[in-house]
């Protein structure tokens, strides 16, 4: 009884995260310097002039699916049920990788290759369900003989046709068996003893400020409280690239200007900076699965 009421509970789910909301949102690693971006939302407006058309980014680096991956993670959880993700970081563009819809447990669709980019997303919020998209069916038409730009062709023709509602899930295509993602490996953030390992994700662009996939609640259990200081080590494929002390503080002023400091980003994760300066450029860090950091203590 108490499987069927689980089972009865899923199908709600699915039933609400399927109401399409004629919202759809863009990344891609184009840039805004060419009519890429432009297309493919001319293609979403003329499957409906109703939807909702929204950018994440177009500034990812080229070919960087690690941070297409990021980005989604960031972003997706703050949008309501029913919005529909077009993800477009694809160097391999007309070879044999999948290209798919997913969707989260928390209601949303991401319509992407499955190339890694759905990595961390899958993780976080979950995989209801993912499905091949079918091109014989959800293919702008007079476009098969475009084989390098299936952003515009494929994904945003298909996310507009299920954000408006033309489409249902189960229309994209054939569910794939395993419900299972491409991955790219990296470094969980774990503790290990009195030491915290974790990862680069992204670096805060802007600023130069180094992001880590160490959560907050994690961090707590090194017993840290403001002013403590922090020995921080950065490598790159096991190389160590910085070793240095910092304090961990809850604003970037608590340190005079050029100094560096630990602190918890916006999404409440382990991070480092240099007041008023840019320390990934200072120190030659960058960001993905081959940076590692190490948390301890002093």
């Amino acid at each position: 009884m108490k499987s069927l009421i689980l089972s009865l509970a899923a199908l709600s789910m699915m039933a609400v995260a399927t109401a399409q909301n004629k919202m759809v949102v863009y990344q891609s690693d184009f840039g805004l310097k060419d009519g890429a971006v432009s297309e493919m939302k001319g293609v979403a407006m003329g499957v409906s002039a109703d939807l909702k058309l929204f950018d994440l980014t177009h500034e990812i680096p080229a070919y960087n699916i690690w941070d297409a991956a990021y980005r989604l993670q960031q972003t997706v959880p703050y949008w309501p049920q029913g919005t529909v993700f077009v993800s477009v970081v694809d160097p391999g563009v007309g070879t044999s990788r999948k290209s798919v819809v997913l969707l989260t447990k928390t209601g949303q669709f991401i319509v992407t290759p499955d190339n890694g980019t759905l990595t961390l997303v899958a993780e976080s919020q979950g995989i209801a369900g993912i499905r091949e998209i079918d091109e014989r069916l959800n293919r702008r038409k007079d476009s098969k003989a475009s084989y390098t730009f299936h952003g515009r062709d494929v994904y945003s023709y298909t996310a507009a046709r299920l954000a408006a509602g033309v489409i249902r899930f189960e229309e994209v295509g054939p569910l794939l068996p395993k419900q299972e993602v491409v991955s790219i490996p990296y470094q969980k953030a774990e503790l290990h003893g009195a030491e915290l390992v974790g990862t680069i994700p992204v670096l805060d662009v802007q600023y130069g400020n180094v992001w880590t996939n160490i959560p907050g609640e994690l961090f707590q259990q090194l017993h840290v409280t403001f002013g403590d200081v922090l020995r921080i080590k950065i490598l790159h494929q096991g190389k160590t690239v910085y070793s240095g002390e910092m304090p961990y503080v809850s604003t970037f002023g608590a340190v005079a200007v050029g100094k560096p400091l630990a602190y918890l980003n916006s999404l409440l994760q382990v991070s480092f900076a240099l007041n008023q300066g840019d320390f990934a450029a200072t120190y030659k860090v960058a960001s993905g699965g081959d940076w590692q950091v190490e948390v301890t203590k002093k």
